[in-house]
């Protein structure tokens, strides 16, 4: 029977990078994934974690660990320790930075379906829309040139291929066109990548 609780939603990138790692990790069992509407004011994601943001944890306790960066560190923890988060600094640092980037290729991702959903179309600024499309294209193009290590199943590796699938997501595979070694490493890596298709956002 799970004994955690994760606050997420179905098309959250981050709260996929969640699910995934619980699986590499062998702790999906334990976890109960809970719907979250961030934009509802009734829902008590609001209470739990004062941000309103997703994805956040409720320990057996009632401890609520937030944001998937702590999450991850902490179900890494859970299984041991260096398990996807490496204990060596030499690999530590190099996969914490890659999580950062892909992070922000997906927060950067957020904010532009937000300026179009949230927004009605006369409040919506092009400025805006351009500036975070940017981040994500000098990100892609970083990773373009510097491919990920395929073997290397890390919160940067799991961060990236999340971001990837998001894109692939909101943006229709946009992404793909001028991109073929990172398309072709995304589906190296995920071939075999626990919770990669359970999780697929829709």
């Amino acid at each position: 029977m799970p004994d955690f609780i994760l606050r997420s939603s179905p098309a959250s990138p981050f709260g996929r990078k969640i699910k995934i790692a619980a699986a590499i990790l062998g702790l999906g069992d334990r976890i109960e994934v809970v719907k979250t509407d961030t934009t509802d004011p009734a829902d008590d994601i609001r209470t739990q974690n004062p941000l309103g943001k997703i994805p956040a944890l409720i320990t057996p306790d009632g401890t609520v660990v937030y944001d998937s960066r702590v999450i991850l560190d902490y179900l890494d923890y859970l299984a041991g320790g260096g398990r996807i988060l490496p204990a060596d600094p030499a690999e530590r640092f190099p996969a914490l930075t890659l999580q950062a980037l892909a992070d922000g290729i997906m927060d950067a991702a957020l904010l532009r379906r937000y300026e179009t959903v949230m927004r009605e179309p006369g409040e919506r600024s092009a400025r805006w829309d351009d500036h975070q499309r940017g981040k994500v294209e000098r990100g892609l193009a970083y990773l373009e040139a510097n491919l990920p290590e395929e073997d290397a199943v890390t919160v940067g590796t799991i961060a990236v291929a999340c971001a990837l699938g998001y894109l692939d997501f909101r943006f229709e595979g946009s992404w793909r066109e001028g991109h073929p070694r990172l398309v072709a490493w995304l589906d190296r890596f995920t071939a075999t990548l626990p919770g990669w298709a359970a999780t697929a956002p829709g």
